[in-house]
């Protein structure tokens, strides 16, 4: 490698002495640049390639330190020695203290050790050119993560933070240097709220890496706080020697926090806030733990709004939803804090009764729900009314479980339905079998239509004057294939409920319709034929589009059935 040599001197002797001994020089190459001019040397630096500059102070167009003032301004990085000028003393100081690196006199121009001299000086020149961008590199990185950095000596006093850890402390560099690192990073133990020895003290003492403890708190310099996380490691030296530590740290306030809302949510039905099935489970399991042991009872409540389907389909999800939240509310307040009221979806409520040691307690609550649902709601300038049936088990008598408890407390739910509704029932063991039965109707009715297993008798309406037939009935009946034939009094309901009226009242409708049709053409049989028709059929949106349509496929003239709401099918 060739070391390049600027040199600056008007003294022509000193240059060509100079040049002579940089040639002759056997350990190290040396090439060498002799200009006369601080302008010269100023442009030759611009152009770049020069390891180190040899200049003398006083030239034609500089004098004194300004000519090194000038040099360093130019090249910052390259390494400058004076020439010549060891006699002045003032000089000498001062231009050392402005950055030179010593001076070179007339006598040592010949000397061997000269250019082994400056070819130390360089080379520790680059050694330090090298540090300083590994360590301005290092300071970029630091302050470019987002994790705070807070290193310190043997002693535990901070010698270092990064711009994270300035933020997060509250505290800045200069600002830092020399204190303890438990003053700069105070830490508290978030749950006892004790104070909390900093980690890197004791990677000082064992010389190993440790962490925080979990639910640990920074407290800021202004005494605000920040959830932490953090690593600690000892620094050593190219001996392995620990020199110090260094501690990485960063904030999960936030994290903490979205985590303390998933866990939430997880546990808690979105809309009303309440406990949902999970937490729901969870809390029975344990009340029932309780009551083992101190030898109480609990109940379990299953509440079902009434007609709230009608409510939300006319008028919208969004009403429904208020209303909801509204129902919610008047249940919380009807029970004590140490029960719990949770929502299992749609219009569907479960409350746990807790130390329930008669069955009255249970009903005593019922009464209560009944009458705070009796008053109404204000939902977007509607008056709304709503009522609720409730089924009632309770514990050991009615289950032992959590799940047991509430599939009974929901079978006496669907008896409190049956018996009008706005009512409880508490749960008896052969609501069971018409649950089971109930259950079986429901599978059964899913695949009548398709298996054709519905038919239609007509009871004829007859003239009581005459004797005359002047129209008839459709009857609804189901002829199951084991079961014989089913009246309606024992489906309709269940085919209501779980959502298989319309298509099985349209199914009849059109039966109707077309057997009128056929008596109409064969002149057998005067008048229309009535069919009643479901509540829900009524309510529903396209039933009075269907009919037109499906009358306007007949070819009618006009209408061959009639429609009634039935009292009974």
């Amino acid at each position: 490698m060739t070391n390049r040599i600027l040199i600056i001197t008007d003294d022509a002797t000193d240059a060509r002495a100079l040049q002579d001994a940089l040639g002759k020089a056997k350990s190290q190459r040396f090439t060498s640049v002799w200009v006369t001019r601080l302008d010269d040397a100023l442009k030759q630096l611009r152009s770049g390639g020069s390891d180190m500059i040899l200049t003398k102070l006083s030239l034609p167009d500089s004098a004194g330190v300004a000519t090194l003032d000038r040099l360093l301004e130019a090249a910052p990085l390259t390494p400058i020695m004076t020439l010549n000028i060891m006699e002045n003393e003032i000089l000498s100081a001062a231009a050392i203290k402005r950055g030179s690196q010593g001076d070179v006199q007339r006598s040592d121009f010949g000397s061997q050790l000269m250019p082994q001299t400056l070819y130390n000086i360089i080379r520790r020149k680059a050694v330090e050119k090298s540090f300083h961008i590994e360590k301005t590199r290092a300071e970029t990185t630091l302050n470019s993560i987002s994790d705070a950095v807070i290193c310190t000596d043997m002693s535990g006093n901070v010698d270092y933070l990064n711009v994270a850890a300035e933020s997060m402390t509250g505290w800045l560099k200069r600002e830092a240097y020399g204190h303890p690192v438990s003053e700069v990073m105070h830490i508290i133990n978030g749950t006892t709220r004790e104070h909390e020895p900093n980690p890197i003290e004791r990677v000082l003492q064992q010389n190993k890496p440790m962490k925080l403890a979990a639910g640990t708190i920074l407290i800021r310099r202004d005494g605000s706080e920040a959830a932490i996380e953090d690593t600690t490691a000892p620094i050593h030296d190219m001996n392995g020697r620990i020199v110090g530590a260094v501690i990485v740290f960063h904030d999960i306030t936030a994290t903490k926090a979205m985590t303390l809302k998933m866990a939430h949510l997880a546990q808690h039905d979105f809309l009303t806030n309440l406990p949902n099935r999970v937490l729901l489970n969870d809390r029975i399991a344990q009340a029932i733990s309780l009551a083992k042991r101190h030898g109480t009872r609990l109940a379990v409540l299953f509440l079902d709004l009434d007609n709230f389907k009608h409510i939300n389909d006319s008028l919208g999800h969004a009403t429904g939803d208020k209303l909801l939240q509204s129902v919610a509310k008047q249940l919380c307040a009807s029970v004590r804090g140490s029960d719990t009221v949770s929502r299992q979806g749609g219009d569907e409520f479960v409350i746990l009764i807790t130390e329930d040691r008669f069955a009255q307690d249970a009903a005593l609550v019922a009464d209560k729900i009944l009458a705070a649902l009796a008053v109404s709601h204000s939902i977007f300038q509607h008056e709304l009314h709503v009522t609720t049936s409730i089924g009632i088990s309770i514990y050991p008598t009615d289950g032992e479980d959590a799940e047991t408890l509430i599939k009974n407390a929901d079978t006496a739910m669907y008896q409190a339905k049956e018996k009008g509704r706005n009512n409880y029932q508490f749960f008896k063991h052969d609501m069971n079998v018409r649950a089971v039965e109930r259950q079986m109707i429901e599978t059964n009715l899913r695949h009548a239509l398709e298996r054709q297993e519905f038919l239609l008798h007509y009871q004829p309406k007859i003239n009581l004057d005459t004797g005359m037939i002047i129209g008839s009935e459709a009857l609804l009946r189901w002829q199951h294939p084991q079961w014989g034939l089913v009246l309606p009094d024992r489906f309709i309901k269940i085919a209501e409920d779980f959502g298989l009226i319309v298509p099985i009242g349209r199914w009849v409708l059109r039966e109707a319709c077309l057997q009128a049709k056929r008596w109409e053409a064969e002149k057998l049989i005067p008048g229309s034929v009535a069919v009643n028709i479901s509540a829900l059929e009524f309510r529903h949106k396209d039933f009075v589009g269907a009919y037109a349509a499906f009358c306007m496929r007949l070819g009618s003239t006009r209408a061959a059935c009639n429609w009634k709401s039935p009292k009974a099918y």
